[in-house]
């Protein structure tokens, strides 16, 4: 049937005998597919920026103290604050062989308490300290544009170097001065500055630029915090749950300060886990949106189509029953229709498709010209592009039904007085 070529010019023939008509109806089904493409392709081009980003992040896990105790535990009074100190750090990796990495972490104005007044010449500004070690720049956020991080040779001997961001970077040095080896005040204290850093973090309007960073070891002798840490910063080994390994870290920190195990409340915690959780949830549900969309587009063009063929049905009514008349089976009537309607279908969709993934490319090249970090590689992959032509197939199938069952029924003997 698909080879015989009469068909096929009587299909052309068909159609072309309403090109308006036929052009608004294949159009439904062109405009669904291509939007299927340009929402599956916006879609995977976020979740690659992000995952770009991501990726670069260990799957870090932040222990604080947050409140004191709630329940009186062998001996120890009610209300009572817990400290984290440096042998918590030892207990924890003598005692959780999935740490891979644990530091303590200090800052200055950055949860509670005042910024550090910082000044250069004539310049000034309050802006909070974090503490940080060598490597860290991805987790922090932030990408170095000058000079240099914070190496292990700076935390070791502690030396008083920090970097700065940006937004520190235009405040204190406004008249073009070199920033890289300058000594900068910092609450009383001199530093160098070694380096300057913005922020890779997707959308950022620059204002988590307007920090330092310092050895944790030089802030926590600076700044009299010898007695305390601020923070636990836990990096599982791989292939360990961050859920797991923070409870397990948070358990043995209750029993290292005599807290109950049912005060849990004690210790604040966030692991990057649920970012990656919920960033990779909020893309599912994107990809689920745009299929319900496009598929609903889809099929609403599918609809156009049916009702097209139906008129087709009733204008070809006499024409019909005198096929049927001349010995036509109702399956070759059938067959008849289904072909004219899988060929409006298939060919708007496989348009719609070629045209969505060119656009996509255009875009990309578009995108990489300006610099975005928030879309990469917008794309439609083959296995995507299949669905898309299967449901694509199955619309203009069901788009068929109806009229070609109409045609299968039209009675010879009525339709051929029909006016």
């Amino acid at each position: 049937m698909f080879l015989d070529i009469d068909k096929w010019q009587e299909i052309w023939f068909s159609l072309r005998q309403h090109k308006l008509r036929t052009a608004l109806t294949a159009f439904g089904v062109f405009w669904g597919i291509f939007m299927l493409s340009l929402l599956i392709g916006a879609g995977r081009g976020l979740e690659n920026g992000a995952t770009e980003n991501l990726k670069k992040m260990p799957n870090a896990i932040f222990i604080w103290i947050q409140n004191p105790t709630q329940i009186a535990y062998k001996g120890t009074p009610l209300g009572r604050w817990v400290q984290l100190r440096d042998n918590d750090i030892n207990y924890l990796k003598l005692n959780l062989n999935s740490i891979d990495k644990i530091y303590p972490q200090n800052s200055v104005g950055r949860w509670s308490g005042t910024p550090a007044y910082t000044t250069y010449k004539t310049n000034s500004g309050s802006y909070a300290i974090e503490g940080s070690y060598q490597g860290l720049e991805s987790l922090h956020q932030i990408e170095m544009s000058e000079g240099r991080g914070i190496d292990r040779a700076d935390e070791t001997e502690r030396r008083k170097v920090v970097i700065i961001g940006q937004k520190v970077k235009e405040n204190l040095f406004k008249n073009g001065e070199p920033v890289i080896g300058a000594f900068i005040n910092v609450a009383g204290i001199n530093f160098q500055v070694i380096g300057v850093f913005k922020s890779s973090n997707v959308g950022s309007d620059g204002s988590d630029t307007e920090k330092l960073y310092m050895p944790n070891a030089s802030l926590r002798y600076s700044y009299n915090q010898l007695s305390s840490i601020g923070s636990i910063l836990i990096i599982p080994k791989p292939g360990f749950d961050a859920y797991k390994v923070q409870d397990d870290a948070i358990n043995l920190l209750l029993e290292h300060h005599q807290v109950d195990p049912k005060d849990t409340a004690v210790f604040g915690k966030f692991n990057m886990q649920k970012i990656f959780d919920q960033v990779f949830g909020l893309f599912t549900g994107i990809s689920v949106f745009s299929w319900i969309v496009a598929t609903g587009t889809i099929m609403a063009g599918a609809i156009g189509v049916s009702n097209i063929m139906l008129i087709v049905v009733k204008e070809r009514t006499r024409e019909i029953g005198l096929r049927k008349a001349l010995g036509a089976t109702p399956l070759s009537i059938v067959a008849m229709i289904v072909q004219e309607s899988l060929v409006i279908t298939i060919f708007a969709g496989y348009l719609g498709l070629v045209l969505g993934v060119l656009f996509l490319e255009l875009v990309n090249k578009a995108l990489s010209m300006g610099g975005n970090q928030m879309f990469k590689d917008l794309s439609m992959d083959l296995h995507t592009g299949v669905v898309a032509l299967t449901v694509l197939v199955i619309a203009g199938l069901i788009a068929s039904l109806l009229p070609a069952a109409k045609a299968a029924k039209v009675n010879p003997i009525v339709a051929l007085q029909d006016e």
